[in-house]
């Protein structure tokens, strides 16, 4: 195509990375660990607010070690966000865990406090849970830990797509007792691949970090009493990690400003709703997304082929976990049986692009084709 490509998210490259990853090859620190990877943990602990970290090299890395440090083992019930990344369940399959899949709240989206009470009262003797901040909207997380608090269950935050959210004034991924974050290609700011684990209790983080590079024991030889897994992040990324992290701020705003771009675009058309922000948090709108009003010609399909069409990326909504055939043998609890927020908000969503690269012409240029398209 000749028309300008207009990405979903994709990563933004400032020239401080490459600072700290030809420092890296200067040193010969190409190798796993090294300098950038404790400046970078530092760093990160710093910028969110929290006592310890351990840098991974995924998200879904730093999700599997949180379950194993809190010894969630064969046949314990974990509950999760069904409207989330599969990368949020899949490491409690790892484990042999049993998933059970919690439904949305219309507020914000993520997990419901209500539906989560009601799997206590079917799951007494759950083990963990896992809340997810959906496209960096910070949870109802007083409610969440009231829940958790009330059954002594610890929380486990996947903040994945939230880095810079905070909620109450505190960042997300600092509430439970574990959070996790990402830094994906595809997220607010990238290592190109990797993920953070975090905790204010040091002995998790240790653990963690312990097990993520092959659990080997402090003996002269190579000796090993734990299974352990290749989940450090290396010197390398950790580098591109800390030049990205400069810009967090920078990013957040560009974020934030798409988002209000497409709300005011949009606020004279009853047909198109912007995903809902909790009032009580900053959301770092990592995605901006939209539904469509009941009984409207017009479907997420329809839209997404025809942003397609001019050369622009867009995506649906996360399928609900609970319709995945993967997980088909696994419980689902809503909040109200007549209803099932989850589904409705897959099927009527879709997620815009939110590229920060994206210029004023751009934004014109989608919400253009997206105006024309209700006509």
């Amino acid at each position: 195509m000749d028309k300008k490509r207009i990405y979903l998210s994709c990563p933004t490259m400032h020239g401080d990375e490459q600072r700290f990853v030809q420092e890296a090859f200067d040193t010969n620190w190409v190798a796993p660990l090294g300098p950038n990877v404790n400046a970078f943990e530092k760093e990160m602990t710093e910028y969110v607010g929290v006592s310890h970290a351990s840098a991974l090299s995924a998200g879904t890395a730093a999700i599997h070690l949180a379950l194993r440090v809190l010894g969630i083992g064969e046949g314990d019930v974990v509950f999760v966000p069904s409207l989330t990344f599969s990368a949020t369940c899949n490491p409690v399959v790892y484990e042999k865990a049993v998933p059970v899949f919690i439904d949305s709240e219309r507020d914000t989206w993520n997990m419901s406090p209500e539906a989560l009470a009601k799997a206590f009262q079917k799951y007494p003797d759950a083990k963990a849970v896992i809340a997810v901040h959906l496209y960096g909207t910070p949870a109802k997380l007083d409610e969440l830990l009231a829940v958790c608090k009330e059954y002594n269950v610890p929380l486990i935050e996947d903040a994945a797509e939230s880095l810079g959210s905070t909620y109450k004034g505190k960042h997300t991924g600092t509430f439970g007792k574990i959070g996790i974050y990402s830094f994906n290609g595809n997220k607010i700011i990238t290592t190109s691949g990797g993920g953070m684990l975090v905790s204010e209790e040091e002995e998790i983080t240790k653990q963690t970090t312990f097990l993520a590079t092959q659990a080997r024991d402090p003996a002269r030889h190579y000796q090993h009493s734990q299974i352990g897994f290749n989940y450090r992040m290396s010197n390398v990324t950790a580098g591109i990690g800390r030049g990205q992290l400069l810009h967090m701020e920078e990013h957040k705003a560009l974020k934030q400003a798409i988002y209000r771009k497409y709300k005011e675009a949009f606020s004279d058309m009853p047909q198109i709703a912007m995903n809902p922000l909790n009032t009580c948090g900053d959301a770092n709108n990592w995605l901006s997304c939209m539904t469509i009003a009941q009984g409207c010609r017009i479907t997420p399909d329809m839209v997404m082929d025809a942003l397609a069409e001019e050369n622009i990326e867009s995506r649906p909504i996360w399928k609900p976990l609970h319709l995945q055939p993967v997980f088909a043998d696994c419980d689902f609890v809503r909040e109200n049986e007549a209803e099932c927020v989850s589904e409705d908000i897959f099927n009527r969503g879709l997620c815009l692009p939110s590229d920060i690269k994206n210029t004023d012409e751009d934004m014109e240029r989608i919400i253009r084709i997206i105006r024309n398209l209700f006509q």
